[in-house]
């Protein structure tokens, strides 16, 4: 909507419509999403250079003042992408002290990481996660016990 039919419906009282584009790899709560997006062309290039499957198209209703009256998500599938049966997982470590992270793509790497950063800071804790594509971060609790 151009700035002139914004002014337009402001004018007669009408609420307008906000509308930005997510790239985004699942239809699920725990999801990933890239963006905001001003057009669905640019949100569909970076979902396929992602690998993403998904686009989602958020649309916000303001009143008068410019305030969200009403929020709407909806989910579109990419024609032509092929969600992938095995999710793809990747390692994760967070310092639960300090807050320092790192990824990984192997369980020792992931080892040597929270080695080295527990020696150079006496009494930081390091903990490991995995994600999965559309299941979000897990906690592997116990694994350098």
């Amino acid at each position: 909507m151009g700035i002139l039919s914004r002014l337009r419906s402001l004018a007669m009282g009408m609420d307008y419509k906000e509308t930005f584009w997510m790239a985004c790899d699942s239809t699920e709560q725990l999801r990933a999403e890239y963006g905001p997006f001003h057009t669905r062309v640019e949100a569909e290039a970076e979902a396929r250079r992602l690998g993403f499957s998904y686009l989602l198209r958020y649309e916000h209703m303001l009143d008068e003042n410019e305030e969200i009256q009403e929020v709407r998500c909806i989910f579109l599938e990419l024609p032509g992408t092929v969600t992938a049966e095995v999710a793809l997982i990747s390692l994760h470590t967070r310092c639960a002290t300090c807050g320092v992270s790192a990824t990984h793509d192997k369980a020792w790497q992931a080892e040597v990481w929270a080695d080295i950063h527990e020696f150079e800071n006496s009494r930081h804790r390091v903990r490991l996660f995995e994600h999965a594509r559309g299941k979000g971060l897990k906690e592997i609790a116990g694994w350098r016990g």
